[in-house]
């Protein structure tokens, strides 16, 4: 390819959506270009790279025994309600009518249309295994879609689903999938970890993300360097606290004023007490019937994590109530709400269990309680669970070895099902003995532009994109310093030629312009090997080749280039 015959405009400065590195640079580099909020069409350039990435995800899919299907992204709304999640999937999901009055939507993901399908033609046990895969075109209506592809509305995605007999099957299954995965990310040149991950909308029993590790993340992950172990943070596990080998006796509670003093940081520099021996009180609302508001408390230099706790209690998702209905359940304004006399449930973290003579809110204003014993004070009733946002230096659950935080990009989710779609749905098979069973599902999905935008995350500088070999757009770019030279000109179209003849995939920068603008340019479209070719370097009889993501050049004799050329992206691709 030419890059006069290119469509990839650039941009010099950075367009004021752009909020994140890949956004910047995939609008920058011309890769995309916004249409609406969260839609963005994809240039050549960009259209070049998810090819790279879908070549390589449909490889190893294949390689695992998978096979591609296409299928409809308008989804009829009979489906979602067999299902049960029409009503549940909440705003997100974009609903159509069409001209008949029927209602669809635009499919966020594929597991009502997947079950249908096999339900309507597998029919024994002999007909399984089976893994269906596809990429197409999602759509979810995010409140604030942001990011640029990262977040967006409508997005490309590989969704995979199995069918399997038994639970060993999809133990199987899954296993398989997470070793494709594992390669697919790794043939992309990216850094990442799997890790423990909540199920969330999709539901399931247990799965794992696929996070790529980058400063950038809009998730953190809690790891452990001694053991592997590695989980999203609302998937965590967190030890029981350590016991006291002698703790203070059990003092009376009494009641203290505290003055415009709610936040736990104020009560404790007033009270001369330490932020653990406080225990925090917050109200949530649930959305279940049975328990709109419940009490959730954690140790006072905790932080409740809200998606845990809403695992904990059952309900689609836990959200701080709204100041009156703290009034209304404790009687006291926000900040002073505390577990002994609450009448609402009460969900209390692991680590409050053991703190000795605590201090907590009084469930009256401008007071709060000193000497307050969970196991003697807390309300009938109280649930214990583990709750709490994890903490840089928390015990791994494994090894006991300090972990640490990180910030990830999820670019791959694998799931568990069950028999929750195939229950629901009535998607069966008939066993060894003739007897009715519904198929076990697991579902794997991958965000074809997420992975694109979060290897730009991983791997870029001040001066623009540093593509991993495996996904660049083009895998050199020869730059002639003069196209009016024809000396220069000649040597430049040569090696050119030599690379493309090869599979190399070079692009030719003919374009008239200063050397300057070819190299920002080059540099900023992030294309791993610069093949530089200079008056003085042809009269010298050499080339110069940079490696785009150290800097380092080399000078080769010419006609040694395009060796040269191969030799480095065999060594640079995984």
């Amino acid at each position: 390819m030419k890059f006069s015959k290119l469509f990839l405009p650039t941009l010099k400065e950075t367009p004021s959506e752009a909020e994140v590195i890949s956004h910047k640079y995939m609008l920058r580099a011309g890769l995309i270009r916004k249409l609406a909020a969260g839609i963005y069409s994809v240039m050549p350039l960009g259209v070049r790279v998810l090819r790279k990435i879908e070549n390589i995800i449909r490889q190893e899919m294949n390689r695992a025994g998978a096979q591609e299907v296409f299928l409809p992204s308008i989804q009829p709304s009979e489906l979602w309600r067999e299902s049960g999640r029409w009503d549940f999937y909440g705003k997100e999901l974009l609903r159509v009518t069409d001209r008949h009055g029927r209602e669809f939507c635009y499919g966020p993901t594929a597991e009502e249309v997947i079950t249908d399908l096999v339900r309507n033609d597998v029919r024994s046990y002999r007909d399984l295994p089976l893994n269906l895969y596809q990429i197409q075109t999602k759509f979810r209506d995010e409140i604030r879609p942001r990011f640029g592809v990262m977040r967006g509305r409508e997005f490309s995605m590989k969704d995979a689903y199995s069918f399997d007999a038994d639970e060993e099957g999809a133990e199987e299954s899954y296993r398989a999938m997470k070793k494709a995965y594992e390669a697919i990310f790794l043939r992309c040149g990216l850094r990442f970890s799997a890790v423990e991950a909540d199920t969330g909308q999709i539901g399931g029993s247990s799965s794992h993300e696929f996070m790529v590790l980058a400063d950038s993340g809009e998730d953190t992950i809690v790891h452990c360097q001694k053991c592997g172990y590695a989980a999203n943070v609302e998937r965590s596990r967190l030890p029981l606290p350590p016991v006291s080998a002698a703790p203070p006796p059990p003092a009376p509670m009494e009641e203290v004023a505290t003055p415009g003093m709610g936040a736990v940081e104020d009560v404790a520099e007033f009270l001369k007490r330490d932020t653990t021996d406080f225990i925090k009180t917050l109200i949530f609302k649930t959305g279940l019937k049975e328990r709109p508001l419940v009490a959730a408390l954690c140790r006072g230099d905790h932080e409740i994590n809200h998606v845990k706790l809403a695992r904990a209690i059952g309900c689609a998702e836990a959200s701080l109530a709204e100041e009156a209905d703290v009034v209304k359940a404790t009687g006291a304004p926000v900040g002073f709400a505390g577990a002994p006399g609450l009448a609402i449930p009460v969900v209390a973290d692991n680590w409050v269990r053991n703190i000795v003579n605590a201090v907590t809110g009084a469930n009256k204003a401008d007071t709060h309680i000193v000497n307050v014993n969970p196991e003697r004070d807390f309300p009938e009733g109280t649930e214990w669970a583990d709750i709490r946002q994890p903490q840089e230096g928390d015990l791994c659950p494994e090894c006991a070895a300090a972990m640490g935080l990180a910030k990830g990009i999820e670019v791959g989710h694998i799931f568990k099902l069950g028999t929750k779609y195939s229950e629901s749905m009535n998607a069966t098979f008939l066993d060894a003995e003739g007897e009715k069973k519904p198929m076990i599902m697991g579902c794997f999905g991958i965000g074809v532009g997420r992975t694109a935008a979060a290897a730009i995350e991983q791997n870029h500088d001040d001066d623009g994109i540093m593509w991993p070999m495996a996904i660049a757009p083009f895998k050199a770019i020869v730059l002639p310093l003069n196209i009016k030279d024809s000396a220069v000109m000649d040597v430049a179209e040569s090696i050119y030629h030599n690379l493309d003849d090869s599979g190399l995939e070079p692009l030719l920068d003919d374009r008239n312009a200063r050397a300057g603008v070819k190299f920002n340019d080059a540099d900023l479209i992030g294309i791993p090997l610069q093949v530089i070719v200079g008056k003085k370097g042809v009269e010298q009889g050499k080339a110069e080749i940079k490696i785009r993501a150290t800097g380092e050049k080399l000078m080769v004799d010419i006609a040694e280039t395009p060796a040269r050329v191969a030799e480095l992206v065999k060594k640079f691709t995984p």
